[in-house]
């Protein structure tokens, strides 16, 4: 809805205050800019810096696209692209100033991220890796069908990393995926969040 202050909006109605934000990046601290009307714009998410934090080396990832999902900012594209540089790299959100800094972020770092609307993804395009702090605040049915979606694109040797926080419903979101005919495992708990691994 045009004018409303949700992360997810696609037309945040929050005056477009940017800010930089320091976030530990693979034992340094980098600078990510963030604007009012995204998620999380004061800090990094500390369920976003628990999975940038828990995410493996990507290189053991099988080959292919890795998807960050709901990239927000774009740490965890950022990230990842900078661990592999060879690996192609893209980020989704459906909230075009997200969008913005996370393609400034990239940029100013030096990571090769694609950065893109949800319906700007090439519909063949299949991953090898989604990761992902998912908008849980969009209900739950919404929340399902986002990450149907997006889960069923990953490639069939694919595995997803997600994290929620315990009192927004983690555990139940687990059970949902693996209803889906998915393997689900609880990878780490830190401070009422949950890391996933879907494979």
């Amino acid at each position: 809805m045009p004018g409303t202050d949700h992360y997810f909006s696609e037309d945040p109605g929050s005056t477009p205050r940017s800010r930089l934000v320091p976030v530990e990046l693979d034992g340094r601290t980098v600078e990510l800019r963030t604007t009012g009307g995204t998620f999380s714009p004061h800090r990094l998410d500390p369920g976003t810096a628990l999975l940038l934090s828990s995410l493996p080396d990507p290189a053991i990832w099988p080959t292919g696209p890795v998807l960050d999902l709901g990239c927000g900012a774009g740490a965890l594209a950022v990230a990842v692209a900078l661990r592999d540089p060879a690996r192609e790299v893209w980020a989704v959100d459906v909230n075009p100033r997200a969008r913005a800094d996370c393609r400034h972020n990239a940029a100013n770092l030096g990571a090769e991220v694609s950065v893109v609307a949800p319906d700007e993804a090439p519909a063949d395009l299949r991953f090898a890796a989604v990761v992902s702090n998912p908008p849980i605040r969009i209900g739950k049915d919404a929340l399902h069908d986002l990450l149907e979606h997006w889960l069923g694109r990953l490639q069939p040797d694919g595995e997803a990393w997600l994290v929620v926080s315990r009192h927004l419903g983690a555990d139940s979101l687990g059970t949902w995926i693996t209803s889906l005919g998915r393997n689900v495992e609880r990878v780490r708990s830190r401070r009422g969040y949950r890391v996933l691994r879907v494979h």
